[in-house]
């Protein structure tokens, strides 16, 4: 029996980051960048490693460059620790496994350390993969939280539910993360929004300016936990800024949509120190005339662009920074062979 499963990059749209933070975002998965998944029987389990994962380097320097890119620890931790949640699972829920065994491997094509959840998609396809292999249905709430509990209590890494969701339910999710719903039930309310209400939106990102999300998170997570009123209020604002999204979205109001984009990252600069490259994209951005925020907390921006000459200026000035300019196919069902093709060699 071979298994191929596989999840997609995730660009937050408004909100973020507020996902760990009972505020609300919206989020939608995309399939320019992909992570796979292949399972197959084998006499005992192994995990194969991937290019993130190899110990023999040419040089000191390509040892170096290879760290700068992916870390320390590759994707081989992250696929240990989905199998050993994912057996939890079943146990905790009273599922029965076969006793078959297998190999597993990955391989993504998702920028590192954007902003674009590469390793969240990892996670996913192997729980897509261990799901189909064992026959074993998962709700996709559930699932969201599985997950995230893969890097949050496995591993010990600081993260939210926004790209588990998003990864999840693909498409477009608007995601309410209220205390309330969220103490009673364990997970948010998800509503998934129309693909083909989006306006034009163009990412961007440049593999240099790659940051892990633990290094901007750290410090607001311990401000939240300590009371930090300026921290609070913001938080309240990325909620009704999403809600906005929300309205000017299912309203086709692009105006506002670009409008609430741009508050969004201004919101964030108030209250977070950003890096300056980061922040220099972003303005680069706004200077074509298009709007600008992260997608996440890596470095890549996202925003709306009004037509091909905009397009045409962003790539240009985001291409003097280094950065690479395009627009996503929102993944999920007929919308995303749409999408493909519509947006191909846009």
């Amino acid at each position: 029996m071979i298994v191929k499963s596989r999840a997609y990059s995730r660009a937050a749209l408004i909100g973020n980051p507020s996902d760990g933070y009972f505020g609300k975002t919206i989020a939608f998965a995309f399939s320019n960048f992909q992570a796979d998944v292949t399972l197959y029987d084998t006499p005992e389990i192994e995990i194969l490693p991937a290019q993130r994962d190899h110990s023999r380097f040419a040089s000191l320097g390509a040892l170096a460059t290879d760290v700068r890119a992916y870390g320390y620890y590759g994707g081989v931790r992250l696929v240990k620790a989905a199998l050993k949640r994912f057996h939890d699972y079943c146990t905790d829920t009273g599922a029965a496994l076969h006793d078959r065994n297998f190999s597993i491997r990955y391989h993504t094509s998702i920028p590192a350390h954007l902003g674009l959840a590469g390793s969240s998609a990892i996670t996913t396809a192997c729980m897509r993969a261990l799901s189909t292999f064992y026959g074993v249905t998962i709700p996709k709430p559930q699932l969201a939280n599985l997950v995230l509990s893969v890097e949050t209590e496995e591993l010990g890494i600081g993260a939210g539910l926004q790209d588990r969701v998003a990864q999840v339910y693909e498409g477009i999710v608007h995601m309410d993360f209220t205390r309330e719903h969220m103490e009673k039930h364990g997970y948010g309310i998800y509503t998934e929004l129309a693909p083909e209400r989006l306006p034009r939106l163009y990412i961007a990102f440049n593999p240099g300016f790659a940051e892990g999300t633990e290094i901007v998170h750290n410090n607001l997570r311990y401000r939240w936990q300590n009371g930090d009123a300026q921290v609070h209020r913001a938080m309240e604002e990325f909620a009704i800024l999403t809600d906005a999204f929300r309205t000017a979205l299912e309203c086709g109001d692009e105006a506002e949509m670009n409008r609430i984009i741009d508050a969004n990252f201004d919101l964030r600069r108030s209250i977070m120190d950003l890096n300056p490259r980061h922040v220099q994209m972003v303005e680069a951005a706004r200077s074509t005339g298009a709007s600008a925020k992260y997608t996440g907390s890596g470095g890549a921006v996202i925003g709306i662009y009004r037509d091909e000459t905009m397009l045409n200026r962003l790539r240009e000035a985001l291409g003097a920074l280094g950065a690479t300019v395009f627009t996503p196919a929102i993944a999920g069902g007929e919308y995303s062979l749409r999408s493909a093709a519509n947006r191909s060699g846009a």
